[in-house]
C-alpha cells in the first residue's frame, strides 16, 4: 500500500512534519542566520499568527526588544518555500521531521503559529511539492501498511514499573468507562457550556494507562515508541518489552478519518461536556462530542492500530461522525496499538534504552 501526498498534506500534523522536513533543508543550505531565507520568513510568520503572540509565546534575544517586527505573509513565506532545494529523502530525515510534528500536538490549547501557517491557503498549496517529493520515497512507504504483528514493543520511562499485576482487561474497561461516565456527568453539572471559557479536563481519546499499548521497531533498532512521543518530557530512560501477538488476534486498523468516524459511530460514548473547552481550543468547533466506547469495542476487537499515514492525516481534526456529533483522535501515537485483550501480554524480561545527544543507545536485558 502507497502512500499520498494526500494523506500528507490534509491533516495538521502531517502538514508539520512537511514543514519540519523543509524548514530542514532549507537550514542545511547555510551557514549562518540570513533573514531573507525561509526559515526565518517561518519564524516571523509563526509568530504573528500564533494566538498566543506576546503571551505564551514571546521572543527573546538579539532584536527581541524591537518595537516592530517586519510583516511576513504567507504568501511570501509560500514564494520563499518555492525555492528551497529539496534533498533526496533519507530515514534520518524522515525520522526528525516526523518527531517534530509529533512532539508539537497540543490537543488543550489554541494551535501554535506553525499550525496557523501552515493551514494558509498559499503555504498548503506550496507544501504539496514537499509532500509528492516525500511520497515517492521508499523510506516513507511503511507509514501506510498495518500493524507488524511480529514485531511489537511496549516502551515504560524511567524505571521498570512496580511490579504490579494488572486487573483483568474486562475488569480495567469496566472502571474506565465508570470514570468516563463520572466525569462527563460532573463536567455536564459543574462546568459552562460556553466553549471559550477557561476549562480544561482529559482531552485524550484512548483509554490511555488502563491498557496495553504497543508499536514496531524502525529501521535503526529503535521501538517506534521511544520516538512517537506527543508532547514529550524528555526521558533520558527507558525500557522496552516485546509484545506477543496470538494468531487471529483481530486488529482493527485506524488509517484515516472514515475509520475512526465509522468506529465512533458504531461504539459512541459523549463526552461533549467532559473535552468540550479543550477540543473547541484545538479544532474550533463547538457540538456534540463522541470518543469510542472502548468497553464495547473490546467485545469486537482485541486491539486497534492507528497507522502513520492516518496519524498525519487524521489527528487533531474535528472528525464528523453523524449530524452534529464530531471527534477528535487525540493522544494516540502514529504505529500505537492498544490491547483489548488478556492475550496479549508483554514478556516479563525487558530491555533497557538511553538517550544520549539526541541518540537512544540499547542497554542489558533486565528482569
Amino acid at each position: 500500500m502507497m502512500i499520498t501526498a494526500d494523506e500528507l498534506s490534509v491533516g495538521p500534523r502531517g502538514r508539520r512534519m512537511l514543514l519540519a522536513f523543509v524548514r530542514a533543508a532549507d537550514s542545511a543550505t547555510r551557514q549562518e542566520y540570513d533573514e531573507n531565507s525561509f526559515g526565518a520568513a517561518v519564524s516571523l510568520a509563526s509568530y504573528q499568527l500564533d494566538p498566543g503572540r506576546g503571551r505564551t509565546r514571546v521572543v527573546y534575544g538579539a532584536g527581541a526588544e524591537e518595537p516592530q517586527w517586519p510583516e511576513i505573509a504567507p504568501e511570501e513565506v509560500a514564494r520563499r518555500m518555492s525555492q528551497v532545494p529539496l534533498p533526496e529523502v533519507t530515514a534520518h530525515d524522515l525520522l526528525t521531521a516526523l518527531v517534530e510534528a509529533i512532539d508539537s500536538a497540543r490537543y488543550w490549547q489554541d494551535p501554535e503559529g506553525e499550525d496557523v501557517l501552515v493551514a494558509t491557503p498559499p503555504v498548503r498549496q506550496g507544501l504539496r511539492r514537499v509532500a509528492e517529493h516525500i511520497a515517492r520515497s521508499s523510506y516513507a512507504q511503511w507509514w501506510a501498511t498495518g500493524i507488524a504483528r511480529d514485531d511489537q514493543w511496549l516502551v515504560g520511562w524511567d524505571s521498570d514499573g512496580d511490579g504490579t499485576v494488572p486487573a483483568p482487561v474486562a475488569e480495567r474497561l469496566r472502571d474506565w468507562r465508570t470514570r468516563v461516565v463520572e466525569f462527563e456527568a460532573r463536567a455536564e453539572r459543574d462546568r459552562p457550556t460556553d466553549p471559550t471559557a477557561n476549562w480544561s479536563g482529559e482531552w485524550w481519546s484512548p483509554p490511555l494507562t488502563h491498557m496495553w499499548s504497543s508499536a514496531r521497531t524502525l529501521a535503526g533498532g529503535n521501538p517506534a515508541a521511544l520516538w512517537f512521543v506527543e508532547d514529550s518530557m524528555g526521558w533520558e530512560r527507558a525500557f522496552a518489552r516485546r509484545v506477543k501477538v496470538p494468531p487471529g488476534t483481530e486488529v482493527l486498523e485506524i488509517d484515516g478519518v472514515d475509520a475512526w468516524a465509522d468506529l465512533c459511530r458504531r461504539f459512541p460514548l459523549e463526552v461533549t461536556a467532559e473535552k468540550r473547552h479543550d477540543w473547541y481550543r484545538t479544532t474550533g468547533r463547538d457540538g456534540r462530542w463522541v470518543i469510542p466506547d472502548w468497553q464495547r469495542v473490546a467485545g469486537e476487537y482485541g486491539g486497534v492500530h492507528l497507522t502513520v499515514a492516518g496519524y498525519l492525516a487524521a489527528a487533531g481534526t474535528a472528525i464528523d461522525v453523524d449530524v452534529g456529533s464530531a471527534s477528535v483522535i487525540a493522544g494516540w501515537a502514529p504505529d500505537e496499538t492498544y490491547w483489548l485483550t488478556d492475550a496479549v501480554v508483554p514478556d516479563e524480561i525487558s530491555v533497557a534504552w538511553v538517550r544520549d545527544d539526541q541518540v537512544w543507545t540499547r542497554g542489558p536485558h533486565t528482569s
